[in-house]
């Protein structure tokens, strides 16, 4: 069996360098600190190079001018290179640099000419991690099933000690109130009910599924039904259920040798909690009436208790300073918050908008969850590429090895939506290896790959052709899909599930995406889980997956090779020594294609989404097709 990926010509009148092909990057992707790789770069013999240097830049140090070595000829064209160690974890950026007798010039990201310094305006990213980087491997190749508590399965058990100002709505699977009251205040004070012993019950049906971890939005008692304005973080909010009753969920899930996976909300609270108390319902103290409160020094006040900082300016949602030693103790101390739920059964964290939380605090959660085992898994909600994220007023170390195990993995989500809704298969592609390249391999293959979340329009929406953005409240609500574009969305998300299904990470299904559920942004995305009005195709295509999954080893961990994107089309084979190979093409056009395998691909054959030709098969159109090795 040949290395992979196919090795292409190569010529320097094309490219001087791509990292994509080990001619030129020795190892893809990341590499551990310690490490070498050689880099080589091919130039023109006719340009006389006198000297040629690797230039590598590291936030906050000068830009270090590595020497290369002059190779060999061939014809018309030289090599130079450098064997390459770097000694500690930093994402770094890099170019190359040459001089002849017309002066110095660059060669950089994007360069398709010898135009000078003038082509390619962009550094290529190495990221080194810490060699001593582990993430949970009992994780890897598993499925994330994300429930949004209070609309998922409502037990029917009796709910005890319910604040008397939330709504209880008896109308399951109605749409969510989203009009203001009569003060203009959105309150998302309507509950249907959700519990966690509704959860329990339904772990069979996630079990057929392929589902091997749970991850709940915040369970925490708070005012508000998403929950994310905590009031007590040692509490089960009443309408769930009990501490017991979270506890027997854990238990029985892993029975079924299924994971528990919190929402970690640490960098604000409510202002209706028994820390900043703005409205009373917890006594007299809190920081916002006391200011000897134990609690004031998590908040930041300005010159009266009404001017305080919060989240996004959202009043209701006062934040905290996660360094301030009593709420770092707080969560991450022995006996705190992260200690108690892990001591119930939790299995990990997501950290909710993880960027806005400073590195310090992130490495102190790092230590409370792991403290329970390295097989604890440690996410992260990071939007952008969380290799070369800035925020907190630099760059962040989020996947370096000390921090998050992974990330939810919105480049991929967004690289799929564009190409389902574009046809454009190079940029999916461009967007896919950006990531793979950039990410450690431990770290991206326990990233969370979803198509939807809480915090995003339902993909069956978006496959529709409905576009959210700019929308007002009144226009989402109004949304209606003819049966013509929910069917065609149904093949589109066909493709999509498969898609993400076969690429590195952990799929996500957000809950009632199985199901069929439609729905715009919050709280249109957020109905009741449809239970016995489930779509037939949508639950199918998702079952299929996740069970081909399970049979599947070489998508716990294997290696991410780009075969093909063009007209159309985007193609690509997972491959590890020892296991069966999955290639995947997906064919967004609306006519079929013949894709001709490589002579070293012909025994695979289709299980999903395509028909054997002599030398290759037939996708039929807007299909995935899914091949493995006819000798596995």
């Amino acid at each position: 069996m040949p290395r992979y990926p196919i090795h292409k010509k190569v010529n320097a009148m094309y490219k001087p360098y791509d990292p994509t092909i080990p001619y030129f990057k020795s190892r893809p992707g990341a590499i551990a600190a310690g490490e070498t790789l050689r880099f080589t770069v091919i130039l023109p013999r006719d340009f006389n190079v006198n000297y040629c240097w690797l230039a590598v830049n590291e936030d906050g140090r000068e830009t270090r001018y590595c020497p290369m070595t002059w190779g060999s000829t061939d014809g018309y064209e030289e090599n130079w290179f450098i064997d390459f160690t770097p000694d500690h974890p930093a994402p770094l950026f890099y170019h190359f640099e040459y001089e002849n007798a017309w002066g110095r010039t660059y060669i950089r990201h994007g360069d398709d000419s010898w135009e000078g310094s003038f082509c390619g305006q962009h550094e290529w990213q190495l990221t080194v991690y810490d060699p001593a980087f582990t993430t949970p491997e009992e994780l890897k190749g598993g499925v994330i099933y994300q429930i949004f508590p209070d609309r998922f399965c409502n037990s029917g058990q009796p709910k005890k000690d319910v604040p008397a100002d939330r709504v209880l709505r008896s109308d399951w699977g109605a749409l969510p109130r989203w009009l203001p009251d009569e003060q203009g205040r959105i309150r998302n004070n309507d509950y249907f009910g959700g519990d966690l012993a509704g959860i329990t019950e339904k772990l069979e049906y996630l079990q057929s599924l392929g589902v091997t971890v749970l991850y709940l939005n915040p369970i925490a008692e708070a005012h508000s039904n998403h929950r994310y304005d905590t009031a007590d973080y040692l509490k089960v909010d009443p309408l769930l259920g009990t501490e017991e009753d979270f506890r027997a969920l854990c238990e029985e899930a892993h029975r079924r040798g299924l994971r528990v996976m919190l929402d970690g909300v640490f960098s604000h609270t409510g202002a209706d909690s028994v820390y900043f108390n703005k409205y009373g319902r917890y006594g007299k103290g809190g920081a916002y009436n006391d200011e000897r409160s134990p609690y004031r020094g998590w908040y930041s006040f300005g010159k009266t208790r009404d001017d305080y900082r919060s989240w996004w300016n959202i009043d209701t949602l006062p934040e905290v300073n996660e360094n301030d030693p009593s709420f770092t103790a707080f969560i991450t101390g022995e006996g705190g918050v992260i200690d108690h739920w892990m001591s119930l059964g939790a299995d990990g964290y997501r950290l909710d908008v993880a960027d806005e939380l400073p590195d310090e605090f992130i490495d102190r959660v790092r230590e409370a969850v792991k403290r329970h085992g390295p097989d604890k898994y440690l996410l992260g909600e990071v939007w952008e590429d969380a290799t070369s994220k800035i925020s907190h007023g630099g760059r962040r170390r989020f996947l370096l090895g000390r921090q998050l195990d992974g990330v939810m993995n919105y480049p991929f989500r967004n690289a799929i939506v564009d190409f389902l809704l574009t046809g454009g298969a190079e940029a999916f592609m461009a967007a896919v290896r950006s990531v793979t390249d950039h990410y450690p391999p431990q770290a991206l293959h326990v990233c969370m790959n979803h198509l939807g979340t809480h915090d995003t329009e339902r993909i069956l929406t978006v496959l529709s052709g409905v576009n959210c953005e700019g929308m007002t409240r009144e226009e989402q609500a109004a949304v209606t899909i003819s049966d013509e574009a929910y069917a065609r969305a149904l093949r589109l998300f066909r493709m999509a599930v498969w898609i993400n299904y076969t690429l590195p990470g952990l799929p996500a299904v957000y809950y009632g995406d199985e199901a069929g559920l439609t729905g715009c942004r919050d709280p249109f995305n957020r109905r009741c889980f449809p239970w016995g009005r489930e779509n037939p195709v949508a639950l199918s295509v998702i079952r299929s997956a996740g069970n081909f999954r399970k049979g599947q080893s070489v998508l716990k961990s294997g290696g991410f090779y780009p075969i093909s994107a063009a007209d159309g089309c985007a193609a690509y084979l997972r491959y590890a020594p020892g296991h069966a190979r999955v290639f995947v093409a997906a064919n967004k056009n609306d006519r079929e294609m013949e894709y001709f395998l490589h002579d070293d691909m012909r025994n695979m054959v289709p299980v999903v989404g395509g028909s054997p030709i002599t030398g290759g098969v037939l996708i039929p159109p807007e299909t995935c097709a899914v091949l493995v090795d006819a000798d596995r």
